[in-house]
């Protein structure tokens, strides 16, 4: 459908009434999708991982929460596009601080390069691990990158070829997200029918609870009251961790890229005023509902299978599960060393010190167990039982988690197209568009450097966009209210009363948990959060100052021009 045609189709479908709109803005959707695609990666199943594991059900309501305070914030940003039919980034560098504008550029590439390389592993991994085991080995994992590259590298340059290409790219979005939703969902209708979900306790779960913001969830008391004196340090180590995922959660629902992409989704689209009813509902439709379903049915599945249950940490022969062994020593050794001093458990033999973590409490033992952070393999493998057919169990989570990973992939090179072409002020098609797409690419090393780079490009990659979300949210807070940038389209009255509302909120909650993160992140012994937030600000105060020394100066020069004119009248 042309642009001309999608307009008056819009046209027709506003004077049709409320169905009749909602009609054609079904059959429009796409940009919301393409949200959700980016969203539902490997962070969000790890995170949804976590809560459940943590928690069971009693923080269902948290993500659900996290993602509507960022639709709000991406329902300005299309606002102001849409209203303006440019660029948020010219509109910041030129009427808010360039210096916030650069920064948000160079922090989405950023983010755009290192949560590629992740993602790349993940999607090995599933094939590696569970569609297809003969694969996992070297050959097999070049294989593998090499076929989400290519297949990447297909969709984003269908997606550069104009009108049909974005078409076809939304189709094969959408279906990416629908596989996701569709895996997981399947695994948590089955945990119903064989009446291991609870859903009394789901739908209470999904009510918010910020009592766990000071207390350990229910689950954990029975065991906590055999630590005797130790209660309190397990009781800290829980509360903290619920306080961290929390806090985390409300920081990391709308990342700094998606910020970046949403404008030129839009304007990619040829879309304008009039589509401004369709970007929200597209983002309160397509992006909210997928998201939520797929991440609560993994906390849900991870509830079932974990929580309160330490036995789940071990396999069939009571041997701790590979993965899991780092973390679950870390968390009993530190218990062992408030029994003996530091000093004096450092310097005992390796085999003292394993007989000592040996001879723990069981109890103590058994909350280090529940604590420890599970992964999307321990929880295919623990619904084997479940199915009664592992090659089902492992490729319901497989086919989900590939899915996941490629869509995330597809979409973070796009979004790297876009920003590169931005800042080199090219248009958003053609060579610099797939150089920007190819850097991206390079995520496809991840399998095998990882691990190895992990400390030293995510750390700092996630420092700079928790750094930038607080001020990039109140650029857009401050866009919607400027009369320079959207002159009569400024929401009015009521209207205007409400975002402000909503908006606040949003930048209030994400924008103090994007800081709280970043300030409290370090990079092995620096305090890189807390330099990276200090720096940030006085480069912006720089800005500040910089910009309105143009304004000024820009002012002057007008002046000047006039009393010319006017002196060239007298004469």
């Amino acid at each position: 459908m042309s642009i001309e045609k999608e307009r008056k189709f819009l046209s027709q479908a506003e004077a049709g009434g409320i169905f009749s709109r909602l009609k054609a803005y079904t059959v429009l959707s796409g940009p919301g999708w393409l949200q959700s695609a980016i969203t539902l990666g490997g962070g969000s199943l790890a995170s949804s991982l976590f809560l459940g594991v943590l928690a069971g059900y009693s923080l269902l309501w948290l993500q659900p929460m996290a993602i509507i305070l960022g639709i709000i914030m991406l329902s300005a940003i299309s606002h102001v596009t849409l209203s303006t039919g440019q660029s948020p980034f010219n509109s910041i560098n030129d009427e808010i601080n360039p210096v916030l504008g650069w920064g948000w550029a160079i922090a989405t590439i950023m983010a755009n390069i290192v949560w590629c390389l992740p993602q790349f592993s993940l999607g090995t991994a599933a094939v590696t691990q569970n569609i297809a085991p003969f694969l996992n080995n070297t050959g097999g994992k070049v294989l593998v990158c090499a076929f989400l590259l290519i297949g990447a590298l297909f969709i984003v340059f269908a997606y550069e070829r104009g009108s049909a290409g974005v078409k076809f790219f939304d189709v094969i979005l959408k279906i990416m997200v629908g596989v996701v939703v569709i895996s997981f969902f399947g695994v948590v209708i089955k945990l119903s029918v064989t009446g291991q979900a609870n859903w009394n306790k789901i739908v209470t779960g999904f009510i918010p609870n910020f009592s766990l913001l000071t207390s350990p969830e229910e689950t954990y008391l029975p065991f906590l009251e055999k630590t005797g004196e130790f209660r309190s340090f397990w009781e800290n180590k829980i509360v903290t961790l619920q306080q961290d995922v929390m806090i985390s959660a409300a920081a990391t629902a709308v990342g700094i890229n998606m910020t970046f992409f949403m404008p030129f989704v839009l304007l990619r689209r040829k879309w304008g005023r009039e589509h401004r009813g369709l970007a929200k509902f597209d983002l309160w439709t397509a992006l909210l509902i997928p998201y939520v379903l797929a991440t609560s049915c993994v906390v849900i599945a991870a509830g079932t299978q974990f929580n309160g249950k330490p036995e789940s940490a071990y396999d069939q022969n009571g041997k701790l599960h590979a993965n899991l062994e780092k973390g679950y020593l870390d968390l009993v050794t530190t218990r062992a060393k408030l029994e003996w001093e530091t000093k004096e458990f450092d310097s005992l033999a390796p085999v003292q010190q394993e007989a000592i973590l040996a001879s723990l409490p069981e109890a103590d033992m058994q909350l280090a167990a529940m604590l420890v952070k599970r992964d999307a393999f321990n929880l295919a493998n623990s619904l084997e039982s479940l199915f009664d057919n592992s090659l089902y169990s492992q490729y319901v989570f497989g086919i989900g988690v590939l899915g996941m990973a490629l869509s995330t992939i597809i979409i973070l090179m796009t979004i790297n197209g876009h920003a590169v072409c931005e800042i080199l002020g090219k248009p958003h098609r053609g060579p610099p568009f797939l150089f920007g797409a190819l850097i991206a690419g390079l995520g496809a090393l991840g399998p095998f450097v990882w691990k190895d780079a992990a400390f030293w490009l995510a750390v700092p990659t996630s420092i700079l966009g928790f750094t930038l979300i607080p001020v990039a949210y109140l650029s857009f807070f401050l866009l919607l209210n400027s009369v320079q940038v959207l002159g009569k389209e400024r929401p009015r009255g009521t209207s205007r009363l409400l975002w402000n509302i909503f908006m606040l909120i949003s930048l209030v909650v994400m924008g103090s948990a994007a800081m709280y993160v970043a300030w409290n992140k370090s990079w092995g012994p620096i305090p890189f959060g807390r330099i990276a937030l200090i720096s940030f600000g006085i480069l912006l105060l720089i800005g500040h100052i910089s910009l309105r020394n143009k304004k000024i100066l820009r002012k002057i020069e007008g002046l000047e021009m006039k009393v010319k004119r006017f002196s060239e009248k007298l004469s």
